[in-house]
């Protein structure tokens, strides 16, 4: 079962916050406790309905999560620049947009495939929307608030994304039923890069 988050796809038009979003979830999702997934954006969504709505699942899969950022002024400065980059996208539009972002060099080695890249959103209103109430820089510190939280939770992250190879482990120190994995030959998009492997690396593990 996959959803578009709000901003994005059929939903685009909808706007929420990190905990509304997890709210919003809580409405659609099976009420029989279910594993959840979730990449980047999705992960820290995942991270929010788990602290949320704990008792309706039975793990929890997190590929480029973040716990969110620590230092106070460091997340001011992140989420000014989520807003920036906001403005960025209804004033270029999402075709350009797409084309810089992709460009970064954690995407250096994702496939070139137009199928998906056609998949993706393209509301910029949406995006942009998404960003501002969504963004990293909103999110607050979760990494006091995943000690209490008792859900089988597997971190993921692409060996070559430093960044985040860096935060699965730590999220997985950090959520007391935590584990974390690291996918080969993979960056921050490891399920597009190397989707076999990713595949494998979560079939393989055994949720209590």
């Amino acid at each position: 079962m996959t959803i578009d988050l709000p901003g994005h796809g059929e939903n685009s038009r909808i706007g929420a916050s990190l905990d509304a979003t997890a709210d919003l979830l809580a409405q659609v999702l099976p009420v029989e406790p279910f594993i959840l997934a979730g990449y980047s954006f999705g992960a820290r969504v995942s991270l929010h309905f788990a602290l949320s709505h704990p008792q309706r699942l039975r793990g929890l899969v997190l590929l480029g999560a973040s716990r969110g950022i620590e230092d106070l002024q460091e997340r001011a400065w992140r989420r000014q620049r989520d807003n920036e980059l906001a403005d960025r996208i209804e004033r270029i539009g999402t075709d350009r947009f797409l084309q810089e972002w992709l460009a970064q060099p954690m995407f250096a080695d994702l496939p070139n495939d137009p199928s998906e890249r056609s998949a993706r959103s393209r509301d910029p209103r949406g995006l942009a929307t998404s960003l501002r109430l969504a963004g990293t820089g909103t999110q607050r510190w979760l990494g006091e608030e995943l000690r209490t939280l008792n859900v089988p939770a597997l971190a993921l992250a692409g060996e070559r994304d430093a960044k985040f190879a860096k935060e699965a482990l730590a999220l997985a120190t950090s959520v007391p039923l935590g584990a974390s994995r690291l996918i080969s030959n993979a960056q921050h998009a490891a399920h597009l890069e190397q989707p076999e492997a990713t595949a494998s690396t979560i079939a393989a593990y055994h949720f209590q």
